[in-house]
């Protein structure tokens, strides 16, 4: 698991080096042994169980970083059961199926939205995708090579563990674990976030959590704060708190839509969430107008360290 996502660290943060099969290094030829490098920041979203809205979660920050000017991928990797294409109605005419095949490559497949994000879509029905083989990982990390142009790639992973959900975590630089106050959806991440202790070799993972569907920010806070309680004590594991999104008609009536909340009402409670979210992601103070800002404050009832 450590080489696996070294070798995907390396292929997206090294842009001179080529991975494929047969290829020869470049180097040279002195114009592109100049050519400035691009640090493309990976974000895994993650979940213990399916239902909790980590693909809403995913597409609506993917969103968020796109309204802020960065350049922004939404990779579908619930690989067998995607829908983030779904999210935003669109149907892809390729997607991930293709590329495991060998038919087309990720670049041909990738697809620009009205949103301003691009999505490599992933395959639904397709139980080898889902479970792929050493070899067939890494030529999909092959392949994710060619998406280092990008400022900011959102990785939506399937929900619970398998060998290709340990893989997109132990190669991003954060790892986002959406949970609900729901006791089941609590259980089952604090699963996903111990078998992420022991299985993967990366101590230096960023693991932050995000709990969704809540009916206050107190209930968030709390939750939060018993998940991080409990990593720290049995896990010795840093969790960070990234925030909470609001249990509120604008997310189901959006996805019946098929259109991200952030873009059916920026003023939404869910949408200024999303945004508090990803400023602190970025390490930013949430910038909001004034007047907007007291909504802001009783929102969120406190600021943030």
């Amino acid at each position: 698991m450590a080489d696996q996502a070294e070798e995907l660290r390396i292929l997206m943060k090294d842009n001179d080096r080529v991975f494929y099969p047969g290829a020869e290094r470049a180097e040279e030829n002195s114009s592109a042994a100049s050519k400035p490098q691009r640090k493309t920041r990976i974000i895994t979203i993650t979940s213990g169980k399916g239902g909790v809205g980590k693909t809403n979660v995913a597409t609506n920050m993917a969103i968020t970083y796109a309204q802020m000017g960065k350049k922004v991928i939404v990779v579908d990797a619930d690989l067998g059961l995607a829908n983030v294409n779904v999210m935003m109605n669109i149907i892809p005419q390729y997607n991930l199926y293709h590329v495991m095949r060998k038919q087309k490559t990720m670049a041909e497949i990738i697809q620009e939205t009205e949103y301003g994000i691009r999505l490599v879509a992933g395959a639904s029905g397709f139980s080898k995708i889902a479970n792929m083989g050493e070899e067939e990982r890494t030529n999909f990390m092959n392949e994710i090579y060619t998406l280092s142009d990008a400022d900011i790639i959102i990785i939506d992973t399937s929900a619970g563990v398998s060998k290709n959900v340990l893989g997109f975590v132990a190669a991003a630089d954060e790892v986002v674990v959406v949970t609900t106050p729901e006791p089941t959806s609590i259980t089952d991440a604090y699963g996903i976030i111990k078998i992420i202790a022991t299985e993967v070799d990366n101590l230096n993972i960023n693991l932050k959590m995000i709990v969704n569907r809540v009916s206050s920010a107190a209930e968030g806070k709390r939750v939060a704060d018993r998940m991080i309680a409990i990593a720290a004590q049995f896990l010795n594991l840093k969790l960070e708190y990234l925030g909470f999104i609001y249990n509120d008609p604008l997310v189901p009536h959006a996805v019946l839509r098929q259109k991200p909340f952030v873009v059916m009402d920026p003023k939404g409670k869910p949408s200024i969430c999303m945004r508090h979210i990803v400023s602190r992601l970025e390490k930013l103070d949430f910038d909001a107008s004034e007047g907007f800002g007291r909504f802001v404050r009783k929102l969120f009832g406190r600021k943030w360290d």
